[in-house]
């Protein structure tokens, strides 16, 4: 019989003492989280909960979130995540999941209460004994010394990777008394300064900008790896391989990589071999812990033995990497369930009459569907409010679901009071209540009377939650425009002598000093050396591909003529642009009024840090709304880089000055993520948001239609139903257009008609480049968000044959960790078959087909399926390409991958790799033989960039070309494929500076290459300053382009901060580029300055006053002297390269002034 009936899951009894078990049973939807809340505060120890899949675990972390409220502070919620691999698998676990785990671990010996969420397959793998962590972990702080070649030993023996840049968990760099690390567990990278050999300061600092954020006292540094790769634990691994292994150890490449010092993929299954004996999670548990298991953990456990025994007999008989049996790899099921009984312990779950167990007065929360056709909607709901006895708190998933529902219910006569929290509900006394939280099931409570009532209940869906790493940004053009990652061969550009091939940094020596030179070969062999000084004049080539790219003669008329006639064209546009922007300027638009103190509000909504691209666009935006000036701006940027915020700002300064938004989307689907997106964001504000579109009913459609014109509606978001003539707004002042694009040329003309009446902010995903942008600064209004998506979570990429293994294992590695998997095959007409053979070959999985040739309705819902993770494998064509995002699908698989361009393969890799999870993408080819050239290049080349940053700039070029193409017109692309994309944007900004100045551009004019100067002193980056030679040519080129002196003034504190002070050589390099953005705007070609004076040599129309010069000859004529007409000597004693740069300045200086008279 039960010994105890009927508790209160607010107040749950605990077992006594350690070995002691207690068995709750009757805990049904989400009442077994509040349950488990209620024990980790009534505990005076933490807690360790054991359910049976990582799903579970994620559904159960939000519950107890939800449920402590403000108590998570005092009661953090711990997770130690899976390695997200299959056992005995050949890939290792992502570098965040390895620190997140080691973070957990070195954090569980000090964690005095709290809850620790995992599950049971994690819990069976066997890790790394405690003392591993003890002895690895070091603290380092102010004032404490440290000898840098140790230190970097050091880190090197805990797996810690030696990098020119740090951007990941786990690599470190050294420059001079600078270095910088990423330790594992830690948010940030860390910047270490000596002073000698003591630690003067350590700061954090952004990865992507490489710029310091904010000084800290201490660091903690976690081994990089779950185990040692020591000479030791070396020794150790290969004697203890030679025991558990027969035949020769050196025919497998495990042993031969260990021995080598290296860490294969996949090494974490070979973990014993590197300890005496390895531990499992319950020896770094305190003894006071509280273990909660869950219902059907014990099946799961036995079903993942059987399945590791199953892939233990599959593999086992591979020569090359023999396997250690389970027992050594994995706890055994009855391990567990006996190191579980050394703890005080709760089971839930159901259990005989017979047994004893805690009883909880709670029922089985049942659907209470709302059905929007029928007489009365609400009826179910309404009948189980009537009959129960207690309070009811709904919840909703979002804030703006929260906002859908309150309508929903209001409009039915059931009202209900808002609440922050659980806390606040509690301790209230309403009946109805409504508050936002992530539950996905609902609770009915006896005692007391409490009713939970979920979504899902309700409307029998669940909202995908987004769970992402936020980390910064970086800019996608600059990769372009720093010469970054330029390898030998690659095409370049140099202005004045054309297209030829980098061939390296090369340092020549003359007599008096030494420089580094860049080397670019031209046809027949003749190379170019040109001076880091005038390095703006050198730029990557992107037009066509690098094959393809022409190869100028040095001094041979093509080039000339090539430049000649694509001014001629850049001329054309730029004053085609300007007739556009006359005309727009002539018609009045709206001014809007900005409400400073509720945009504040508003914008505190945004959870994130605005990146520096994206807040540029938000005040280039305002601003236009808030000018006399119709707004008509470009927005550019993929999914995810901030588009939609910008949006919303816009659409919140429309709304709150009385006017009405209209968004224009392509897809119904599309419409329906928007529609989420706003109605979440403007949940705390007094705005309607609506959307018409076919997901609605005709009766909604046409309520809607009618509100617009009566002006009830504030924010409409539709496809181009949205255009038709019957549709009428009282007050529409902005039309929001995402990819207009995608709409056809009746709608296209519709939206001309808009703008007439609007201002209109269009969206688009086609990348246009920055310098492009800049060119066209003033014409079109333009912005760009060049920020990639999630920076540093990179995605795994695989290029492999057809292997049904392969398939199976990669479709099973991401279910099991609660994923969705994209299978893009792009026939249609053999899709279905391909569609058969992958159920037939991996039974376990919910799969569906989606493709162009479906008709509409039916390609919208299994989309919409799909993003509500309604099944788990979608079979498609290139349809995905700009589809919306799910979060969940981190896992890809791309058949004949050799018949798509580099730019479609980024595009459709880039729909994964969007959460918390490590992505993986796999592009399956035929035999090598049977790909052209061009494809085996371009499989390569995806395949070495797993980031997104550098890789999706580069590979975005050939789109970029396709956005130059939209903006300019199709036949400029042909002339940027003939002189290179950054000299064309060049000549265009040219052009159009001449005429807004009323000015015919001087079309064979060279561009201005600005003054030359050589005052024979060493002006470089020396290569033990800074050692990577990709860096140093990145900063060349900055220097070199720098267009002002607070430019360099910024770029010199950025290298004194990332690489220490500057040595006499880069000082002396940014004293001189100060000087030539000095000499330039005066007209002066070249500067010589040797120890007895020099020569300044004028251009033919120099912008020198000519009474400056006849002053200084008059005042000192033993000093200045002309030497024809175009040059001006000066003799004096310049010992130093200080003298000469000093004597220079003044002199510049003195040349500059205008006669006051």
């Amino acid at each position: 019989m039960s010994e105890h009936e009927n508790l209160s899951v607010l107040d749950p009894r605990l077992p006594p003492a350690a070995g002691a078990c207690r068995r709750w049973t009757s805990l049904y939807g989400s009442s077994r989280g509040l349950a488990i809340a209620g024990a980790a505060r009534n505990h005076a120890g933490p807690l360790m909960v054991v359910t049976p899949d990582a799903a579970c675990a994620q559904r159960l972390e939000e519950e107890i979130r939800f449920f402590l409220g403000a108590a998570v502070e005092q009661t953090p919620i711990v997770n130690f995540p899976d390695w997200e691999t299959l056992p005995y698998d050949t890939f290792s676990p992502h570098q965040d999941i390895v620190s997140e785990r080691l973070a957990t671990l070195s954090r569980l010996s000090t964690l005095e209460c709290g809850v620790l969420i995992v599950p049971i397959t994690t819990l069976m793998v066997r890790i790394a004994p405690r003392t591993y962590l003890d002895a690895n972990c070091l603290l380092l702080g102010r004032g404490d010394r440290l000898d840098l070649t140790e230190m970097r030993g050091r880190l090197e023996l805990a797996g810690y990777r030696y990098v020119s840049q740090v951007m990941e968990h786990g690599e470190f760099a050294v420059r001079g008394s600078l270095m910088d690390l990423f330790p594992m567990g830690s948010p940030f990278p860390l910047r270490i300064d000596l002073l000698d050999d003591e630690i003067d300061s350590i700061r954090t600092f952004n990865a992507e900008t490489q710029r310091s954020v904010e000084t800290v006292d201490e660091i903690r540094l976690l081994p990089a790896r779950e185990f040692p790769l020591t000479p030791e634990s070396i020794a150790l691994f290969r004697s203890q391989w030679r025991i558990h292994f027969e035949g020769d150890p050196t025919a497998c490449p495990v042993y031969r990589d260990v021995s080598q010092n290296l860490a294969p993929a996949g090494i974490e299954y070979y973990l014993g071999l590197f300890f005496e004996t390895t531990a499992t999670l319950f020896d770094y548990l305190r003894d006071d812990t509280l273990v909660v298991t869950l219902e059907d953990t014990h099946d799961a456990a036995t079903h993942f033995w059987e399945e590791i025994g199953e892939r233990y007999e599959q593999r086992r008989h591979d020569r090359e990497r023999p396997l250690l049996p389970p027992a050594e790899v994995f706890m055994p099921v009855d391990t567990v369930c006996a190191g579980l009984e050394r703890y005080a312990q709760i089971r839930i779950g159901r259990f005989d009459a017979d047994e004893s167990c805690d009883r909880f007065a709670t029922r089985v929360p049942t659907a209470l569907p709302v059905d929007a056709r029928a007489e009365r909607p609400l009826a179910v709901l309404k009948d189980f409010l009537e009959r129960f006895p207690g309070r009811v708190l709904f919840v909703a998933e979002t804030p703006g679901r929260r906002e859908a529902l309150h309508d929903t219910l209001t409009t039915h006569g059931v009202e209900v009071s808002p609440y922050h929290s659980w806390r606040d509900f509690l301790a209230d006394e309403a009946r109805l209540g409504l508050t936002v939280a992530p539950l996905e099931e609902g609770a009915v409570l006896l005692e007391p009377a409490i009713a939970i009532v979920s979504e899902p209940q309700l409307f029998g869906e669940r909202v995908v939650q987004r769970r992402r790493r936020r980390t910064g940004g970086r800019d996608a053009e600059s990769i372009v425009r720093d010469l970054s990652e330029l390898n030998l061969g690659a095409p370049v550009v140099h202005e004045s002598h054309g297209v030829g091939r980098y061939r390296g940094l090369q340092t020549v020596s003359t007599e008096h000093m030494s420089g580094e030179f860049l080397c670019i070969e031209y046809a027949d062999g003749d190379k170019l050396y040109v001076p880091v000084s005038s390095l703006h004049l050198v730029s990557r080539y992107t037009g066509a591909d690098a094959d393809h790219a022409p190869l100028h003669k040095l001094g041979s008329p093509q080039w000339q003529k090539a430049r000649k006639k694509a001014a001629r064209k850049a001329f054309d546009v730029a004053a085609e642009l300007l007739d556009i922007q006359a005309r727009r300027a002539a018609r009045p638009g709206h001014c809007f009024d900005l409400h400073q103190s509720e945009l504040r509000s508003f914008v505190q909504g945004f959870r994130f840090e605005e990146t520096p691209d994206q807040q540029a666009t938000i005040d280039a935006v305002l601003d236009d709304m808030a000018s006399d000036r119709p707004m008509d701006r470009l927005v550019c940027g993929d999914v995810g880089f901030g588009k939609t915020e910008v949006a919303m700002r816009a659409a919140f300064v429309a709304v709150e000055d009385g006017w009405q938004v209209a968004i224009l989307v392509p897809t119904t689907l599309l419409a329906q993520q928007h529609h989420q997106t706003f109605s979440d964001r403007f949940a705390d504000w007094p705005v309607r948001v609506e959307q018409l579109s076919r997901f609605r009913s005709r009766k909604d459609r046409d309520a809607v239609v009618e509100d617009l014109a009566a002006g009830k509606i504030d924010i409409v978001i539709g496809t181009h139903r949205l255009l038709q003539p019957e549709i009428r707004f009282k007050r529409l002042g902005l039309v929001i257009v995402d990819e207009e694009h995608r709409f056809g040329v009746r709608q296209k003309e519709r939206l001309k008609s808009l703008r007439a009446q609007a201002d209109v902010l269009t969206l688009t995903a086609t990348p246009i480049p920055r310098t492009l942008n800049l060119a066209l600064s003033g014409l079109r209004d333009l912005s760009l968000i060049a920020t990639p998506p999630e920076r540093r979570l990179s995605i795994k990429t695989f290029v492999r044959q057809w292997d049904n293994a392969l398939i199976r294992e990669a479709f099973l590695r991401e279910i099991h960790r609660g994923g969705q998997v994209y299978f893009v095959h792009n026939k249609v007409e053999t899709i279905d078959r391909m569609a058969r053979e992958l159920r037939e070959l991996v039974p376990e999985v919910d799969l569906r087909i989606a493709h162009g040739q479906m008709r509409e309705r039916e390609l919208e819902r299994t989309m919409l399926d799909f993003y509500h993770r309604r099944f788990n494998v979608l079979v498609c064509t290139t349809i995905i390409e700009t589809g919306i995002d799910v979060p969940s699908a981190n896992t890809i698989i791309i058949n004949r991958a050799d018949h798509f361009g580099l730019a479609q393969l980024h595009q459709l890799r880039g729909r994964v790799g969007r959460s918390h999870h490590r992505a993986y993408a796999y592009l399956i080819v035929p035999q090598q033989r049977a790909m052209t050239a061009d494809a085996v290049k371009r499989l390569e080349a995806i395949e070495s960039l797993e980031d997104l940053g550098i890789g999706f700039s580069l590979a975005t070029h050939d789109l970029e070309i396709r956005g130059a193409g939209e903006i300019l017109g199709e036949e400029q692309s042909g002339q940027i494929q003939e002189i290179g994309y950054s000299l064309y944007t060049r000549l265009l900004e040219r052009a159009v500076e001449a005429l807004k100045a009323g000015r015919t551009p001087e079309l064979d004019r060279a561009l201005d290459h600005g003054a030359e100067i050589d005052l024979r002193v060493p002006a470089l980056i020396p290569e033990d300053y800074l050692p990577d030679v990709h860096a140093r040519l990145i900063m060349y080129k900055r220097i070199a382009s720098a267009r002002n002196s607070d430019e360099l003034h910024e770029l010199k504190v950025e290298m004194i901060d990332r690489f220490g002070l500057l040595p006499e050589a880069v000082r002396n390099l940014f004293d001189i580029t100060e000087l030539k953005l000095k000499a330039t705007p005066l007209g002066i070609r070249k500067i010589d300055v040797g120890r007895d004076g020099g020569r300044i040599v004028f251009a033919a129309k120099p912008q020198v006053d000519p009474a400056s010069i006849v002053r200084l000859i008059q005042k000192e004529p033993t000093t200045y002297k002309f030497d024809g007409t175009d040059r001006l000597r000066f003799s004096m004693q310049l010992e130093t390269g200080g003298a000469r740069i000093d004597a220079l300045d003044h002199l510049l200086d003195a040349l500059s002034l205008r006669d006051a008279a």
